[in-house]
């Protein structure tokens, strides 16, 4: 089966989660996409229920599919978001912001009752790391931060190089909120929730892409017999 198929066999599952009346927030990436097209269709059926996007690609996606938006100063308590990640732990613990949108993310991730991530099974892992860490920073100041950032991940016990994410024409990947991304290849991060404290502590950083202690279960779609199978860690709220 193809990565698209598994997306959505996954973002079908969460799809029952959701409910008449229900403030969602809407997560951003191909399998957050996946479920906003299925959420798009149900939308068309009658079904009614406010987003509130993750990053402008998500709002112009769910703009097109006449899904209802709304932001986080109208509706400040979501009932539930769904969004992907680039890593999982078996104890929900999340590497995200491959996408750039990690601050928005993790705001409407917090701002709701509960937080379940969609994905193919390749992103379970035993340890996170191998997929890079995003921190997002202040431009001013980047040479500094960086410094600082990269002690910061010598004192959790991490190391690897740390690099300003640029996109193909070779400038800096500015964020929704005109910020930038440092890259860090750790490929092992052994206490994630130290490194978390640490790069809190660094002046110049806005967010990074651990996500601990936020997701209530996770959604995860693999191929068995040329069907997808999908797998539930943690455990799906009720409603």
């Amino acid at each position: 089966m193809s990565g698209p198929d598994l997306r959505r066999a996954a973002a079908a599952r969460a799809l029952d989660l959701v409910r008449p009346g229900m403030r969602l927030g809407l997560g951003t990436g191909s399998t957050a996409a996946a479920f906003v097209a299925l959420l798009g269709e149900r939308v068309r059926d009658g079904l009614d229920i406010v987003g509130v996007p993750t990053s402008e690609a998500t709002r112009i996606q769910a703009e097109g599919l006449g899904i209802r938006l709304s932001t986080l100063d109208a509706l400040p308590e979501l009932d539930l978001t769904i969004d992907g990640a680039d890593e999982v732990d078996e104890r929900l613990r999340l590497i995200k912001g491959g996408g750039a949108a990690l601050l928005r993310e993790k705001i409407v991730a917090c701002a709701s009752r509960h937080m379940v991530v969609i994905a193919d099974a390749a992103k379970r892992v035993d340890t996170l790391g191998a997929f890079p860490l995003p921190i997002e920073v202040n431009h001013f100041g980047l040479a500094a931060t960086q410094r600082a950032v990269e002690a910061a991940i010598a004192r959790s016990g991490a190391a690897g190089p740390v690099a300003l994410r640029r996109g193909a024409d070779g400038a800096a990947v500015t964020t929704d909120g005109g910020h930038v991304i440092l890259d860090a290849r750790l490929g092992a991060i052994p206490d994630p929730e130290a490194l978390g404290a640490a790069l809190w502590a660094v002046p110049g950083v806005v967010e990074h892409g651990l996500f601990l202690g936020i997701a209530s279960a996770a959604i995860l779609a693999a191929e068995v017999d040329g069907e997808a199978e999908v797998t539930v860690l943690g455990t799906p709220p009720t409603f």
